[in-house]
């Protein structure tokens, strides 16, 4: 059976509410390193309370961790950004005693250009330039944790075309210990959103580096943002998985034959209890795919 995790999130009403879900058939957790993180007097990164009560949750449960970052900035090479990370690792240093992570993976973008956040994960240039930066990322969170990935980033703006991003993820992922996160919803919401075939761009990766694969649902953004009206699909973690979604699922999972773990993604801020039961179910039925 692959293991069947889920993400916790830095938000009591959510763990609250969703803790039947935590406590029940789950086999890991996943956490992003930096939510439980605060800064100290003197710059350092230091455990903040979710950390606390993340470690808790384990050693309660039993359960194993996998981290997922948001801000490492897989594809940041400039010298402005070399403090920021060598606190990143220092502090992820830190928590691999507690936490124990099986593997490491990190959003396939830049979070942080010339020392400034830009928050979410801007897309990379798929160039040779690019994919060095990204493997140098890499190898330096290696010594923390041994395994580590990417995911394949969900965007709003590509610099190049979108099928070209498959041979980009092979040469980044093309090392030792160095494997693929798939997002089948980033996948679904980059090929409603750009308009291309989502198995052809599955049939140009390297299923067999695939070590966890995340599923989770979106909305749809309000027309009247952009002046043309055009709808554009949203990656929100904010809805039930679309069956578009559990059936891209259905039909990669038997090609992946070095999958670890299937990970579950619902957003802080967006469960009420009326969603409970719903989550629920989909954990149940992650577990019946995996079984």
């Amino acid at each position: 059976m692959i293991p069947v995790g889920f993400t916790l999130q830095p938000d009591p009403e959510f763990l609250d509410l969703l803790g039947g879900v935590i406590r029940g058939p789950l086999d890991y957790y996943e956490i992003a390193p930096e939510t439980t993180w605060r800064g100290g007097a003197r710059g350092q990164l230091e455990p903040n309370g979710f950390w606390r009560r993340f470690a808790a949750l384990g050693a309660e449960t039993g359960r194993f961790f996998v981290a997922h970052g948001v801000g490492l900035s897989m594809g940041t090479g400039a010298a402005a950004d070399r403090g920021r990370r060598r606190r990143w690792l220092r502090r992820m240093a830190e928590d691999q005693r507690v936490f124990k992570y099986r593997w490491y993976t990190d959003h396939l973008g830049a979070t942080s250009l010339g020392g400034e956040n830009v928050t979410l994960p801007l897309p990379l240039p798929m160039t040779r330039e690019a994919v060095q930066v990204v493997r140098r990322r890499l190898r330096a969170m290696q010594r923390v944790v041994p395994r580590v990935g990417v995911e394949n980033n969900v965007a709003y703006f590509l610099l190049g075309d979108a099928m070209e991003e498959p041979a980009f993820l092979r040469a980044i992922v093309d090392q030792r210990d160095t494997h693929l996160l798939l997002d089948v919803h980033n996948l679904h919401t980059m090929a409603v959103n750009f308009g291309f075939d989502p198995d052809r761009y599955l049939g140009a990766l390297d299923l067999s580096k695939v070590i966890e694969i995340h599923v989770s649902g979106g909305t749809f953004s309000d027309g009247s943002w952009l002046p043309s009206g055009r709808v554009m699909r949203l990656d929100s973690h904010a809805a039930a998985v679309p069956e578009e979604v559990w059936s891209l699922l259905e039909r990669v999972l038997p090609r992946c034959p070095n999958v670890k773990g299937v990970t579950l993604e619902r957003m802080e801020g967006t469960v009420g209890a009326e969603d409970v039961p719903l989550v629920a179910a989909e954990v149940a039925r992650l577990r019946s795919l995996c079984a």
